[in-house]
């Protein structure tokens, strides 16, 4: 059966989307199965895989709300091996009507845990907060992606997710596990992303930190920022197929390895981060 995982951090610009779109397209291009849930109103992972949202009829509302089956709304995408069950503007009011709904926690994990038997991976990407939408992902997912900013205020707001993570353990989801923390936006030039990864690890590596009764895994792979990786989206592509060679591309073709269990770049981060800046890729 399928993995899913739910990339979620309630902190908006950390890199959720960017991750989902990259890592699945990297995943699907090694021949793994994979489906994208996307769970944002905004529906930026829609329109980065090149799916116009405002063409879209049947959509993750029509499977939380009007009780849709996946297979209906999912729709192929460019990378071979990548579907997505793309988002509208029909999900903004998906949450206030989530709220008199019977069993409102579940709606997603009713919906899609029979598609666990079709893709390999099942990647759910979330909206910035800890509203339903988000507890509906942490209900049917397996494990959490957690994208961190390498910036001032990184852990801001970390507390209050993993406090959700627990409650949704205790209440709706028992087997939920961390994937892995993923830090992203780093800037090798300065000091404070080296500040911040070291808090990070440090954060997340203490034992028990999380209750979860074992270290949480932060990711050797660090994304840095990146022209190429901010300009992708505008064409409606992931990074392998607007410019595979971009420091980015190479950065979440590791992610995917990582994940994957496979050997990743034995080239430094933080010379490559610096070299992709000044360069401008």
């Amino acid at each position: 059966m399928g993995k899913i995982i739910a990339v979620c951090n309630q902190k908006g610009g950390t890199g959720k989307t960017t991750t989902v779109v990259n890592l699945c397209s990297y995943l699907a291009e090694y021949g793994k199965s994979v489906l994208v849930i996307d769970l944002d109103p905004q529906a930026n992972a829609t329109s980065g895989l090149g799916i116009d949202k405002y063409s879209v009829t049947k959509s993750t509302y029509s499977i939380l709300i009007e009780e849709g089956q996946p297979s209906e709304a999912a729709v192929p995408t460019a990378v071979k091996n990548l579907t997505i069950i793309p988002a509208n503007l029909d999900l903004t009011g998906a949450e206030v009507e989530l709220v008199g709904m019977i069993g409102r926690e579940y709606r997603l994990k009713k919906a899609i845990t029979s598609q666990k038997n079709h893709y390999d991976f099942i990647f759910i990407d979330c909206p910035p907060s800890l509203g339903l939408l988000t507890v509906n992902a942490l209900g049917a997912a397996d494990c959490v992606l957690i994208p961190v900013q390498c910036e001032y205020y990184a852990l801001e707001g970390l507390t209050q997710l993993m406090n959700t993570i627990n409650l949704v353990r205790e209440n709706l989801n028992a087997d939920l596990a961390i994937e892995g923390i993923l830090l992203t936006m780093a800037d090798f030039r300065t000091n404070l992303t080296n500040q911040v990864i070291e808090e990070v690890q440090k954060y997340f590596q203490e034992a028990g930190q999380l209750n979860f009764g074992q270290k949480s895994k932060v990711y050797e792979t660090i994304i840095p920022r990146n022209i190429r990786l901010t300009e992708a989206p505008s064409f409606g592509k992931p990074i392998m197929l607007y410019d595979k060679h971009s420091i980015g591309a190479r950065r979440y073709q590791d992610l995917a390895n990582e994940i994957l269990g496979l050997p990743i770049s034995s080239s430094d981060d933080v010379s490559q981060g610096t070299e992709s800046i000044k360069q401008g890729e």
